[in-house]
């Protein structure tokens, strides 16, 4: 079976190129969010963990530029009762020829004892996702050794005292997973808190302007009311212990 079969069988999240022409087709236009992360360019002989993984795109991402050792690990989007599986993930890092490591591992399962402490974390994108979400934190500040980068939805951002939206059902975005919303003032806040002495946003919402026009579009769509809409957008946060 050539590779392009094989990748049309699979359910993509992340858009990862492959070589030869061939690019996932995820319905998340990943390399476009490199910018917004602010990845480091050099990544020669720092160890990374990428929680929350899913096809694998930026721990592929942190070998290519030229980590000496990268986990990922994942529970939910490889063996959780979502869409998402393992297989896009298996099949990328056999296509690329990668020696990425992976471990199925829940979010609050993360130690020293169990997985290390590693020079750089990614967290993209896994925070809304989870029930107690500044226990999660304090489970990734164990295991973070230099540079978090983490990236997040954001809610009720009006007003600069950190606060946040919880959705007890699939308010955000139809989906029941999403389940809490802060603010940037509570990213920040719960990032302190967890253990982390400096915390840079190095990416905030998009322009209200730009929000308006995504809700009016959802809208006309039969999707959410507009108002929640300008209060939502993402962060992005460079965390240090």
């Amino acid at each position: 079976m050539n590779l392009r079969s094989e990748v049309s069988k699979v359910n993509w999240y992340h858009s990862i190129p492959l070589g030869d022409g061939v690019v996932t087709p995820g319905v998340d236009d990943t390399p476009s969010r490199l910018s917004k992360i602010h990845m480091p360019d050099d990544l020669s002989g720092k160890t990374v963990l990428d929680v929350g993984a899913w096809d694998g795109f930026f721990s592929f991402e942190a070998e290519r530029r030229g980590a000496s050792r990268v986990l990922a690990t994942d529970s939910f989007s490889w063996t959780g009762e979502g869409w998402g599986t393992k297989d896009g993930f298996e099949l990328a890092r056999r296509a690329l020829g990668s020696r990425v490591e992976d471990r199925e591992l829940d979010v609050l399962d993360l130690s020293p004892e169990t997985v290390g402490v590693f020079d750089v974390v990614f967290f993209l994108g896994v925070l809304y996702h989870m029930k107690h979400p500044l226990l999660a934190l304090e489970r990734v500040f164990s295991v973070t050794r230099e540079l978090l980068i983490m990236s997040t939805f954001v809610d009720a951002t009006w007003t600069r005292r950190p606060a946040a939206a919880f959705y007890p059902r699939a308010e955000a975005n139809s989906d029941p997973t999403n389940w809490w919303g802060p603010n940037p003032g509570a990213v920040v806040a719960m990032l302190e808190t967890a253990g982390f002495t400096r915390v840079d946003v190095v990416d905030g919402p998009t322009p209200l302007r730009s929000r308006l026009k995504v809700g009016i579009r959802r809208r006309l769509g039969g999707g959410a009311p507009i108002l929640p809409t300008l209060w939502q957008g993402a962060i992005v946060c460079h965390a240090r212990p």
